[in-house]
């Protein structure tokens, strides 16, 4: 480990609420589940909650999208009477009550999000799809309204006191969302829409004092083929100006390491003051048996390339409660899946303002990925083992360590046993943390 070879400071974990918090109708359940994934003492200690605002789906009869849970209740809702629509913040209220257990427990930010523009803005009336595929369903006289509605809804949660870090209006612009099968809300935009649009957010966002971030364009996909969007997106001088973030996800690149190190270099080069959040990865298609060991270490790897490949300074799971999740009840229960533990291994120890510093591991053909971030008095080595029992010697690294495992029968369990000195032995498919008092 080399201490002052630093790069990104890191900002924290995260999680979405989207497509299920609106379902937990038990605040006990809801406590539950925030403390799981907020608390730092007893849960991950993650520190973001990503809030679906929504399209309003479910409020539409005869909707196309066949998963209920994946329609949003909307804020912004048609009086019949007046024929008019008015904002109701009594809706949508098993996720606020959600979001209100996870900010009790230590969430310190909220970014709120939208799959799609409002239904009512739309060209077809709906929260999904388009007139015609690769065209967006957002007609461009609707961008100052779609503006106006994101930007209303925050300013709401803001002046209700929630700690509001960023609105992100755009959503994966490069699929069609388009055709009769539609698994969710979406809005198609191509790269040169998709500018205009979020120049509009920035000028109204500046224009009504909005002091939280303009997040985007939350890209489907990072490798080349889409780096159209981050161009465009990044060499606009109005959100040049005003957008220290680029969000994405990194799904259909699991384990590509040349792509997600270009995307890094990319990123590094050409928009240095520029801050990587990956926004949203889960395990796409889903293979893996979630209570395996494998499907723990498939997601080890996902974070530990995200981190040092891509130089991701906040790192968010997609939906935090679900069977490709951290948590699932859709067994009638809620249990805690392999992935928790795995991401407890990170999220426990690399905490807030932490500084990813340079590890390297010189050995040839090593099955050892790993990270290491020092900050708050200690050094945080993630160590994880892809192949048989092995033994390492590390060097950089001073001051006494507590060691954490998780592997087979062991779920981010501290242990001694594995550490004499500066040598730790690796059980075979295992993620070792290592915290050192000093850095």
């Amino acid at each position: 480990m080399n201490r002052y070879e630093e790069y990104q400071t890191f900002e924290g974990f995260g999680a979405s609420a989207c497509w299920w918090a609106q379902l937990i109708d038990s605040e006990e359940e809801a406590d539950t589940i925030a403390r799981l994934l907020y608390d730092r003492k007893t849960g991950l200690g993650l520190n973001t909650v990503r809030y679906n605002i929504g399209a309003g789906e479910n409020d539409i009869e005869n909707s196309k999208i066949w998963l209920r849970e994946r329609r949003t209740e909307s804020f912004y809702v048609l009086n019949e009477d007046t024929g008019e629509f008015e904002y109701d913040f009594t809706r949508d209220a098993n996720a606020r009550r959600f979001l209100d257990k996870a900010i009790e427990y230590g969430a310190e930010e909220v970014i709120l999000f939208c799959n799609s523009p409002h239904w009512s803005m739309t060209l077809n009336g709906r929260g999904y799809g388009g007139a015609i595929e690769e065209r967006s369903n957002l007609p461009e006289e609707n961008y100052a309204a779609f503006a106006d509605y994101m930007i209303t809804i925050a300013d709401w949660f803001v002046e209700q006191g929630y700690p509001v870090k960023g609105v992100s209006p755009v959503n994966e612009p490069q699929w069609d969302w388009a055709g009769d099968y539609i698994s969710q809300e979406g809005c198609h935009f191509e790269p040169d829409e998709c500018v205009k649009l979020l120049e509009t957010f920035a000028l109204k966002m500046k224009e009504r004092g909005c002091e939280y971030e303009l997040m985007g364009p939350e890209s489907g996909q990072l490798t080349w083929q889409y780096y159209d969007y981050i161009d465009k997106y990044l060499q606009s001088e109005i959100l040049s100006s005003c957008c220290h973030y680029y969000a994405g996800h990194s799904y259909w690149m699991d384990n590509d390491l040349g792509a997600k190190r270009g995307f890094g270099e990319k990123m590094a080069e050409q928009y240095p003051g520029v801050k990587f959040e990956m926004s949203e990865w889960c395990e796409l298609p889903q293979k893996l048996d979630v209570h395996s060991v494998e499907s723990g270490m498939w997601f080890a790897n996902i974070l530990v390339q995200d981190l040092t490949l891509m130089n991701a300074v906040k790192w968010n799971m997609w939906t935090a409660v679900h069977g490709d999740g951290l948590l699932n009840n859709e067994q009638g229960y809620l249990e805690t899946l392999q992935r928790y533990y795995v991401m407890k291994q990170f999220s426990n120890f690399i905490t807030p303002g932490m500084v990813r510093v340079s590890i390297a591991d010189n050995r040839e053909d090593s099955t050892v990925a790993s990270a290491c971030f020092k900050g708050s008095g200690k050094t945080v080595v993630v160590l994880v083992n892809n192949g048989y029992e092995q033994s390492l010697k590390l060097t950089g690294v001073e001051g006494k360590s507590k060691a954490y495992i998780t592997c087979e029968g062991k779920n981010c369990e501290e242990t001694q046993d594995i550490v004499s000195g500066r040598t730790v032995t690796l059980p075979a498919q295992s993620v070792v943390t290592l915290v050192y008092s000093v850095f």
